[in-house]
């Protein structure tokens, strides 16, 4: 990948962050910590891999996305104003009960989002049933989804996974966020739910594993999954909670609480100075 196309992901992805930032710090209640660790996902995703159109949000022929991992709102939210669904101003409304940027995904209103999500586990199982939907119908649109690796803990993720591979869905491709920590602790210590290679690999999975701040390796797995025929993809992506602001980063505390103003100010500092 070139130069010049690196810088502008980084960019684009570090005002994604800055939207998580905006939203949480405005609504004074929110999910920093998850979404800041995908906003280099969605990034390439949104700019670079998936078929969608900000004018025609309902496209029939569109990829779809499906964030599981439903809390970290405020990171999908951040893209969608960044690829133009709606004005960036919007995010500062996050949480406000006349705002259409609610806690968790409403496909029913919010521009650009393909299902409502909160609940973890049926995010993955809405999204193997979108796949196959697509499968019937012989479209060509792929489906794509972000799970949490504390969502993996729940049992649902895993009968959506034995769904996925038993209906050989080779047009779905998840990626589950490793930063190591959910809302009770470390993934390890609340109830182990690794290894996930092993696991995707024995439910029929063809698995990848890269670096979730990669863009290189974001960009090669994509391919990479394009390329598999005969079952789904999914992609270990090792991520940093709290990526991109230097006193969130591996803090647990950061799963879901917000940023006060001195906390604001220096979030939005340490932001703009990257790639600068």
């Amino acid at each position: 990948m070139d130069a010049k196309k690196l810088e502008k992901l980084a960019d684009l992805a570090r005002n994604i962050r800055v939207g998580v930032i905006e939203g949480t710090y405005h609504a004074k209640s929110g999910h920093p910590g998850g979404s800041l660790s995908i906003a280099d996902i969605l990034t390439y995703l949104y700019f670079e891999e998936m078929n969608v159109d900000p004018k025609n949000p309902k496209d029939p022929a569109r990829d779809r996305f499906v964030l599981s991992k439903g809390h970290t709102a405020p990171a999908l939210y951040a893209t969608l104003a960044e690829r133009g669904y709606f004005p960036k101003s919007d995010l500062a409304t996050l949480r406000k009960i006349d705002s259409h940027l609610q806690g968790h995904p409403d496909m029913k209103g919010t521009p650009g989002v393909d299902m409502t999500t909160g609940s973890l586990g049926l995010g993955i199982s809405a999204a193997a049933g979108m796949a196959l939907s697509a499968k019937y119908k012989n479209a060509d649109y792929r489906v794509y989804a972000i799970l949490g690796d504390g969502e993996s803990e729940e049992g649902q993720v895993w009968e959506a996974a034995m769904f996925a591979a038993h209906y050989k869905l080779d047009n779905l491709v998840a990626f589950l966020d490793l930063n190591g920590l959910q809302i009770d602790g470390k993934i390890t210590e609340v109830m182990n739910p690794m290894p996930h290679d092993e696991k995707f690999l024995a439910f029929g999975w063809h698995v990848i594993t890269i670096n979730a701040h990669s863009f290189e390796e974001i960009a090669a797995a994509l391919a990479e999954a394009r390329t598999v025929k005969g079952k789904p993809t999914m992609i270990i992506a090792n991520s940093v909670k709290g990526k991109g602001v230097s006193f969130m980063e591996n803090q647990v505390g950061w799963h879901g609480k917000a940023p006060n103003d001195e906390e604001y100010k220096q979030a939005i500092a340490e932001l703009m100075g990257e790639g600068k």
